[in-house]
């Protein structure tokens, strides 16, 4: 889709930026005693840049993910991505993940489709900002310089309200606020029309 604007008008764009500070993460207090939970990704360090693969100018599947043991009383695993660099009023949203299982403790690369394409495994994928279900690749304008897309988990405690069949993020952080235990954070990036190097594959930074 934005491979397709110019690069004078993403160069033109470069100083308009959704902004971190509107991550759903910047707006959802974890509460006394909240704890982080460490995120990382086989496939790329934190701060590093996404693979081709993982993008529109490539495969486009979701990227591998990995964490640590949720805190006690965690009774559901929600992911949010979100491009904190869109030349929009708002964070674009590239996946919506509600219902993960406390255990599972992995995402697998690929696995992040519309229901009923990927495992039997509870859990609901959302709407992104292209109003589909699945993982909405990353696809920066061309000479916008480097973007950050922010992959986010949250554990929730028992409480947390029923943000509904393929839910918007909206109603996602609706549902969760108030009953986040815990966090994660690993960021990737990904630029077009730039010379970029690759980072390893590493442990991330939580939040």
């Amino acid at each position: 889709m934005l491979e397709h604007v110019p690069g004078w008008l993403g160069r033109a764009l470069a100083g308009m930026r959704a902004g971190a500070d509107k991550l759903a993460i910047a707006s959802i207090a974890l509460g006394d005693g909240g704890t982080s939970i460490a995120l990382s990704s086989p496939a790329f360090a934190n701060g590093g840049r996404l693979p081709p693969r993982f993008t529109a100018d490539g495969d486009g599947v979701s990227p591998p993910l990995v964490w640590g043991g949720p805190p006690p009383g965690t009774v559901r695993m929600v992911l949010l991505v979100e491009d904190a660099d869109a030349p929009t009023p708002q964070p674009l949203v590239h996946a919506v993940v509600w219902g993960i299982a406390p255990e599972a403790g992995r995402l697998a690369e690929g696995a992040i489709m519309r229901d009923g394409d990927g495992g039997a495994d509870g859990r609901d994928v959302g709407r992104n900002s292209l109003f589909r279900e699945g993982w909405l690749p990353p696809d920066p304008p061309t000479g916008h310089g480097e973007h950050r897309y922010v992959f986010q988990l949250f554990a929730l405690s028992d409480g947390a309200g029923d943000p509904g069949q393929t839910p918007r993020r909206g109603e996602v952080v609706a549902a969760m606020t108030g009953h986040v235990l815990a966090a994660g954070l690993l960021v990737g990036t990904y630029s077009r029309g730039e010379k970029a190097t690759v980072a390893p594959a590493g442990r991330a930074a939580v939040a």
